[in-house]
């Protein structure tokens, strides 16, 4: 990591911040720690993205964690990766889902549906733009809401990846950290 994260902020907002990810997820997740610490009033708009993609969009939560988590993947972001399956575990989502995400398009664990948001949000974040053929299978399948929606989601998952990536943020191990009672059965598979 190429910034120490800061352990003992000042501010009381920064203060219940670092309180309210430790009661979350366990620890103080590191971009917390290490950017949002240095830079305060950036909070106010990643709460505003968090509220956003949890209850701002019309798209169910499952389809969002996993189009967000194949971004993550495609970037190569292991924070993002690691929180993504710490709250499929503690959704009692189908993490199973995001560990077939490398070949979602021959997988059977995936509709036409969702294997056509997955190759949008794909070539979008590998080119920044999309091909008609793309963008017309994804039209086959989702509103022009959701597609609007679908394209925000990707554009925000970027900008998380460009914020850990160069600062070299790693996982925080937030699925080990997830209480066994959130399906202990498949906890172990997906720690890390």
């Amino acid at each position: 990591m190429r910034l120490e994260p800061i352990t003992r902020p000042t501010g009381l907002t920064m203060r219940i911040a670092f309180w309210m990810s430790k009661r979350q997820l366990g620890k103080v997740m590191t971009p917390l720690s290490v950017v949002y610490a240095r830079v305060p009033p950036a909070m106010k708009m990643g709460y505003g993205i968090s509220k956003f993609t949890k209850s701002g969009l019309t798209l169910d939560r499952e389809l969002t964690l996993i189009l967000q988590t194949h971004t993550a993947q495609i970037n190569d972001c292991k924070f993002c990766v690691d929180i993504a399956k710490a709250t499929a575990l503690r959704g009692r989502l189908g993490i199973d889902r995001i560990g077939a995400l490398d070949n979602f398009e021959s997988s059977s664990l995936f509709t036409e549906r969702e294997k056509a948001a997955l190759a949008y949000v794909e070539e979008t974040t590998r080119n920044k733009k999309v091909i008609d053929s793309t963008f017309n299978r994804l039209k086959k399948h989702f509103t022009d809401v959701e597609i609007a929606e679908i394209t925000l989601l990707n554009a925000i998952e970027n900008f998380y990846n460009l914020i850990n990536l160069p600062l070299e943020i790693e996982s925080d191990g937030l699925c080990a950290l997830v209480p066994p009672e959130f399906s202990p059965e498949i906890r172990h598979a997906s720690a890390g």
